[in-house]
């Protein structure tokens, strides 16, 4: 069902979709909660079709709807929609943008980014179509279409930028080769002395400017035509922009001149000189500045075209027994790929045959290879070693990481941070001002200025036209943001949401989890101390040969570890398991016995010297058990959960950015207490459910601290959900990942420091480019008024405000483009091993 909302006699009539609803209770619930909304006629609701249709009048927008239903426990269904915008030219353009899809009925929010050029809407399903709010943009005068999901279609958007950047190069050239003859008649003689003499005797004053009048006229109607055609229509609906400040400021100072020209009798005595040059001159340097721009906002969104390009294009599939090549959008889930030694990774999957190592640097930012051999994962867009593999496609087309690392960076690519609200203030009258202190500017002058004050009226009204630069204001946090992003993206740190770029450099408190955030997730063997007259891999042997009838966590550890020595196990005979002891076996006729002590208590079996050892690995945090040979003990062995190597290093650097490092943990408060001493921990939770950890959280932020929480499991999602910034360890689970506003791509800690990192750089290049922006009109736009005539003659010539115009856009730009040389924060080799760090401790006791 799809009806758009249509406007009656005042009242409006929109559709939504609506989730929940079961029963005729329900219905009457939510027509309840609708007809007690202020300004609502009437709710009729249809439980077959989930749909709800409200008639309203204009005191209630569909927002206040939404919230309603949700409030009611029935949300309305809503999508979300990026579309791409032509014609924006500056922060006013987006203000004007927003509020008209804001103003469409079933529009609940828009966020439009001129850096990208991009609109993300989202909008009430049912209530108003896509066509329909690309219409509401392309009606107010900024043409709209939906973005397109298909890559081909980007690198031919990528095409067609390129191009439109190369015609705007041609025209800014075509432009400057008619201006420069204007610019040397007029301005010429002021530099070269004789050069108005000589200009006067041999054309003749009326010959030079009837010269300069042609040579404007093309400037001005042919490359520079287009501030005339955007900014007159904008001005006229009473929303102007940058091309109309362009366009009065140019006219004003032709038509001055095409007056001095050929009527100048109907000018004021001494007041008939010509502009020509300034209306040229302005039309060269304001194209090149548009050039200069749209270049380096083409550089702002290379991290994104380097993503896409990471994609392979073709693949060697299996097709009816045989192995054939195929683009990699006609690959399918069950497809097995055959992959060569060095080729590009098509598309997700598990591996099926061969061995190899992995180059995936290009997504989580670790630059070691990784092994992958029968059931590894293999991420597309990653480049096998020197191996052969066939693998099993698991995940395709925009299900694959690499879409869905493409998507996450454009989405905050595209988000507005809480910063940007002053600005979108700002912005919304700047333009109305300007023009209205050129007017007062023109009317002071002409007033109270010294003769000629005409002239003197029009140079400064036409200067503050064209010095005021909201392009600067505009671009000044979204090119920061894109920047700032798509490194982060080659540094393996994805932005879920924009603003956690923000609320990251905010946060005074990091708050992780221990269990595959500190530590590696899995438990391994880290201490295996023998009793006299016992050998160390003989009593590794026969304990392994008994643990691998077991399929408990801590037995996997101890077998693992047996493996990793090469140590061949013997058949195992009469295994037992003893519930809440451990277990019994016989191994080549000896009985082995594994477990706590309180097995071998019950087995009578004194401990001896590795009693106190048991107990000091207890107190580190390990688990301790026995294990006996034939009746008498032979070793003590200790499990942990060893902390990642990486993760020292990185706590002391968070402890260096100045932030207080908590962990919050479901374990057994020695653990906690022995990883958190080990690590330096300033502040300890263990023992918590995962609604514990939200408490936690809460009152760990109770002082009005902001708060970041590191986590990876599913347990984890509420705590991530509920921080200010989440961060989730790209190797957790989906939930957690969902749950979070930042995902790390790379499995340790050494990420959170580079998402510090970014987001510390990235906010301060924001602040220099609105103290740049607010500085520079706040500065130029009374200079170029005149207010330093009086003190010192000075007057601002509108060429030279042209050119500051022109390059405040650009410096903006430059500026934010320096985020792509951030270096990661730490490096791969930036590690600390302990005995923690699942290396085997051996020791003899005596």
């Amino acid at each position: 069902m799809n009806q758009v909302a249509t406007q009656m006699n005042t009242q409006n009539i929109t559709s939504f979709q609506i989730e929940g609803m079961s029963c005729a209770s329900c219905v009457g619930r939510v027509e309840k909660a609708l007809s007690a909304v202020p300004g609502v006629v009437s709710a009729s609701v249809n439980l077959a079709t989930e749909t709800a249709q409200i008639e309203y009048d204009d005191t209630v927008n569909t927002t206040v709807l939404t919230e309603t239903l949700s409030d009611a426990g029935y949300p309305a269904v809503t999508s979300e929609v990026v579309l791409e915008i032509e014609d924006m030219s500056c922060a006013s353009c987006v203000g004007r943008v927003e509020n008209a899809l804001k103003a469409g009925a079933g529009v609940l929010d828009a966020s439009v980014n001129l850096a990208s050029e991009t609109a993300l809407v989202r909008y009430a399903a049912d209530a108003i179509t896509v066509i329909e709010i690309a219409a509401l943009s392309t009606n107010a005068g900024y043409s709209a279409k939906p973005k397109s999901t298909d890559r081909g279609n980007q690198v031919d958007n990528s095409a067609r930028k390129a191009e439109e950047i190369s015609r705007l190069g041609r025209m800014t050239a075509l432009a400057a080769l008619f201006a420069l003859p204007v610019f040397v008649l007029e301005m010429g003689g002021h530099v070269i002395p004789g050069m108005m003499d000589f200009v006067n005797t041999t054309l003749g004053v009326q010959n030079s400017r009837l010269i300069q009048f042609a040579l404007t006229t093309v400037v001005l109607f042919g490359p520079g035509l287009r501030f005339y055609t955007k900014g007159y229509p904008a001005l006229f609906k009473g929303a102007p922009d940058m091309n109309s400040l362009v366009a009065l400021g140019t006219s004003a100072a032709y038509g001055f001149s095409l007056v001095a020209t050929f009527a100048p009798g109907s000018l004021p005595e001494g007041t008939a000189h010509i502009y020509y040059e300034a209306a040229a001159v302005i039309v060269v340097l304001i194209l090149l500045g548009r050039f200069l721009e749209a270049r380096a906002k083409g550089r702002t969104g290379e991290a994104i075209r380097k993503l896409v390009g990471l994609q392979a294009k073709i693949a060697r599939v299996e097709r009816n027994g045989q192995v054939v090549e195929l683009p990699i959008e006609d690959i399918v889930l069950g497809d097995t790929i055959h992959l060569r030694p060095g080729e590009k990774i098509a598309v997700d999957g598990d591996v099926l045959t061969g061995s190899s190592y992995v180059d995936e640097s290009m997504i989580t930012g670790e630059p070691v290879p990784v092994e992958k051999s029968e059931g590894a994962g293999v991420v597309g867009g990653t480049v096998n070693g020197t191996g052969a593999l066939t693998f099993r496609a698991t995940k395709v087309g925009d299900d694959t990481m690499l879409a869905q690392i493409i998507k996450m960076v454009e989405q905050a690519q595209g988000a507005k941070l809480p910063i940007q609200g002053l600005v979108d203030k700002i912005t919304a009258w700047f333009v109305p001002v300007v023009m209205a202190v050129a007017a007062l500017t023109v009317a002071v002058w002409f007033l109270i200025g010294p003769d000629p004050a005409l002239s003197f009226a029009l140079i400064a009204g036409v200067a503050v036209l064209i010095i005021a630069c909201p392009c600067a204001m505009g671009l000044a946090t979204p090119t920061s943001i894109m920047v700032g992003t798509g490194r982060a993206a080659e540094m393996g740190v994805l932005f879920r949401k924009g603003d956690a770029l923000q609320l990251l450099q905010e946060t005074t408190i990091v708050a992780l989890d221990k269990t595959g955030t500190l530590t590696e997730g899995r438990p391994e063997l880290t201490d295996l101390m023998v009793a006299d007259g016992f050998d160390q891999d003989e009593v590794l042997r026969l304990v392994a040969a008994v643990e691998v009838s077991s399929e408990h966590p801590i037995a996997e550890a101890i077998v693992r570890a047996a493996k990793g020595k090469a140590i061949e196990l013997p058949q195992v005979g009469d295994f037992t398991s003893i519930t809440g002891f451990g277990v019994q076996a016989h191994v080549q006729g000896r009985e082995i016995l594994i477990g706590a002590d309180r097995l071998m208590v019950r087995e009578d079996i004194s401990l001896g010297d590795l009693a106190g050892e048991g107990e000091a690995l207890g107190k580190k945090g390990k688990t301790p058990l026995y294990a006996a040979i034939d009746g008498k003990v032979a070793a003590v062995i200790a499990v942990s959960d060893p902390i990642k190597a990486s993760t020292p290093a990185a706590i002391a650097a968070l402890h260096d950015l100045g932030l207080k490092v908590a962990m919050i943990t479901g374990d057994n408060q020695g653990t906690a207490d022995a990883i958190a001493a080990e690590l330096g921990i300033d502040h300890v939770v263990a023992e918590v459910l995962p609604d514990g950890k939200v408490a936690s959280l809460e009152a760990l932020r109770a002082d009005g601290n902001k708060l970041a929480f590191v986590g990876d499991g599913i347990n984890d999602a509420p705590a991530l959900a509920i921080a200010d910034v989440g961060i989730a360890i790209g190797t957790g689970t989906d939930v957690a990942i969902e749950a979070a506003d930042v995902v790390l791509m790379s499995g340790d800690l050494r990420g959170v420091i580079n998402a510090f990192t970014v987001s510390q750089r990235t906010m301060s290049n924001i602040r220099q480019n609105l103290f740049w922006a607010f500085g520079y009109n706040t500065l130029l736009i009374p200079v170029a008024a005149g207010v330093l005539y009086p003190i010192s003659g000075i007057m601002l010539s509108p060429v030279l405000a042209a050119g500051a115009m022109a390059l405040s856009s650009v410096f903006v730009l430059t500026n934010a483009l320096r985020l792509r040389w951030v270096k990661p924060a730490m490096q791969e080799t930036e590690q600390s091993g302990t005995p923690s760090d699942g290396t085997l401790a051996v020791a003899q006791a005596g």
